[in-house]
């Protein structure tokens, strides 16, 4: 196309985290328990599960953010966590990409995933996933950082894991991701 030509005729192609926000959510949404039939009946599936969680940090934006996407700070959190005294987690340090598209691989790889959006101080999305589920479930997990008076609100909300888990990630984030967060950050 000639360069010249007016901007209503240029065609918008999409950006690479436009492209990575969509395949997430594909995944995402192929993953939540939806079946898609072309004859009409059963398309949609209402079974998914989903977790909102809300948990304010004595600390600015800037170090809840470092705290989630800087290796070194996250392995501080792994190290406290309720998992790493319970179970038998390798010490395989935290590798944690700050880009979107880039892996990460924490709590002695028993979690995985990909970044799909990193907003510096404001918003991570990530494709999630725990070890042992079936080969290729991703889960979406979406932590959203907000100012409240002189600290930070996480707004956490997961969907796409497995139906049944509910409970136990939930909990899982309490005392594995929020509680020692809150320790680092004091």
């Amino acid at each position: 196309m000639n360069t010249n030509e007016n901007s209503e005729n240029r065609i918008s192609l999409p950006t690479r985290r436009q492209m990575l926000a969509g395949a997430a959510a594909l995944v995402g949404g192929l993953r939540l328990g939806e079946r898609v039939h072309t004859d009409g009946e059963g398309e949609i599936s209402r079974v998914a599960e989903a977790i909102h969680q809300e948990t304010v940090f004595k600390a600015s934006r800037k170090r809840v953010y470092g705290a989630l996407t800087l290796s070194a700070q996250f392995q501080k959190v792994v190290d406290n966590s309720a998992a790493m005294q319970a179970m038998a987690i390798t010490k395989k340090p935290a590798e944690i990409s700050r880009d979107p598209g880039g892996a990460f691989s924490i709590f002695g790889g028993h979690i995985t995933g990909r970044q799909i959006e990193l907003v510096p101080e404001q918003r991570i999305v990530q494709a999630w996933r725990v070890v042992d589920w079936d080969p290729g479930l991703f889960s979406i997990a979406h932590f959203e950082l907000v100012d409240q008076a002189g600290a930070t609100k996480l707004v956490f909300d997961h969907t796409g894991f497995p139906v049944g888990q509910a409970a136990h990630l939930a909990e899982g984030w309490r005392v594995n991701y929020w509680q020692p967060l809150v320790k680092l950050l004091a």
